[in-house]
């Protein structure tokens, strides 16, 4: 296999992390009216059933880095598969409502650790000039699997009604092509050489991914081995990227993505749209994330990362803001439906691609796992907070206040971007790590 094949096929495999992701968060938008008919839940055990999943990924992106630093990424990453595959046979053979909650609250597990391993994983055997563009395979196999999910459901939803088992078991396919790639892909050569001290094997993953600088990275590497028994993530030296980490994934939930993809259906409601045409606009949104994630897929790399978020930075201010006046002056038209598609356009080719390439990025070596655990779980934690407050947001605040916030949020990232934010493409590792930590 020709050595740029190789990367592409280990990143493409943990980047299927990143399609289960995505698919097993979407999923339950299909199933949960029939699951709430079907153990006649009450209003507050139907809370549960939708959002155990995401309290199980919040603490998976809090915990997924201990394992990514203990038994290594690729390991991590197997045991993420089995949780995915036990997710989908589980819920689709959940006898009772109990069961079901454990095996999503696992799916929910296996999402916030792969939001910490994949990236992860994928930057320590990218080269640096390609490597914006493979570590956003992730998010763009996490658009993906969303869309899937809506394709699935909208499939399987004639075979009765146990179509809901269909619907979540139908994961189990994905999930075990996971399983069985991740044995065919190389441990990470940083986490060999600086965790296990395995020099030559190392070396030959660094070989593999670009013979001409392996041995250069492997000496950079070693001159780094020797800091991180001392390493603590909290401690002076990485305040920088514990800063931008932070921030970048609160700007990210704060432009209101998740209340859109999650209610989309319930905004358009909002606006005067019919029941039928709210759902196909949600579709619509899937569709155009996916398309703008792929675009700038292909253009991180040649401009940038700093690039990218300025420019969806000043769309995301601009739709959101032309949005909340829409609500304001009660005048909806089509216009607020095709302001959300541009809205996602703009995410979908910023914020969306860069956040999981640029916190696995900043992060020195020796603390790379609880760094990237660190940016996934505030990202988490703030996507819990806006998904639960927006129907009271938008409720007792109006839509237009609601919005109006998200767009002065995106000001405020746009001065980060102008002021803070540092450029990473191009650079090794270990480069990027001199620039942020003192030596």
């Amino acid at each position: 296999m020709h050595q740029k094949q190789r990367i592409f096929f280990w990143s493409i495999t943990a980047a299927l992390g990143g399609f289960l992701f995505g698919f097993d968060t979407a999923v339950i938008s299909g199933v949960e009216q029939s699951l709430q008919v079907l153990w006649k839940l009450s209003v507050w055990e139907h809370g549960l059933t939708v959002s155990i999943a995401l309290i199980g990924t919040v603490l998976g992106s809090m915990l997924g880095g201990i394992p990514a630093q203990q038994l290594g990424r690729k390991t991590t990453l197997f045991w993420i598969a089995v949780l995915y595959l036990a997710a989908s046979v589980g819920t689709a053979l959940a006898a009772n409502w109990h069961i079901f909650l454990i095996f999503r609250f696992l799916g929910g597990l296996g999402v916030g650790a792969s939001s910490v391993a994949a990236p992860m994983y994928i930057t320590e055997i990218s080269p640096p000039k390609s490597r914006g563009r493979l570590v956003a395979l992730f998010q763009f196999n996490v658009v993906l699997g969303i869309l899937i999910a809506y394709l699935s459901n909208f499939l399987l939803e004639g075979l009765g009604d146990e179509s809901w088992r269909w619907m979540l078991g139908v994961q189990a396919f994905p999930s075990l092509i996971f399983l069985i790639a991740v044995l065919n892909i190389p441990e990470s050569p940083r986490w060999l050489l600086l965790q296990k001290g395995n020099v030559a094997a190392a070396r030959d993953v660094l070989t593999m991914i670009d013979p001409e600088t392996a041995e250069e990275t492997l000496l950079a590497l070693q001159q780094h081995a020797g800091q991180q028994q001392t390493a603590h993530l909290f401690s002076k030296r990485y305040s920088t990227p514990i800063m931008l980490a932070v921030l970048f994934a609160v700007f990210n939930q704060v432009s209101g993505i998740n209340a859109i993809i999650y209610y989309a259906p319930r905004i358009f409601e909002m606006t005067g749209l019919g029941k039928s045409s709210a759902l196909l606009s949600s579709a619509g949104i899937g569709l155009i994330n996916l398309i703008f994630t792929l675009i700038s897929l292909n253009l991180i790399d040649r401009y940038g990362r700093r690039t990218l978020m300025k420019v969806g930075s000043i769309g995301l201010i601009v739709t959101l803001a032309l949005v909340a006046r829409a609500f304001y002056v009660q005048d909806f038209g089509m216009t607020v439906p095709l302001l959300l598609f541009a809205y996602i356009a703009f995410f979908g080719f910023s914020q969306g691609a860069v956040i999981w390439v640029f916190i696995s990025e900043i992060f020195p070596n020796e603390v790379r796992a609880s760094g990237q655990a660190l940016g996934s779980f505030t990202h988490w934690f703030m996507a819990a907070i806006i998904t639960f407050t927006f129907p009271y947001l938008a409720e007792h605040a109006g839509g237009g206040n609601t919005f109006l916030f998200f767009a002065v949020m995106m000001v405020l990232q746009l001065l980060f971007v102008l002021r803070l934010m540092p450029e990473t493409k191009g650079t090794s590792l270990e480069k990027i790590e001199r620039t942020f930590v003192g030596h």
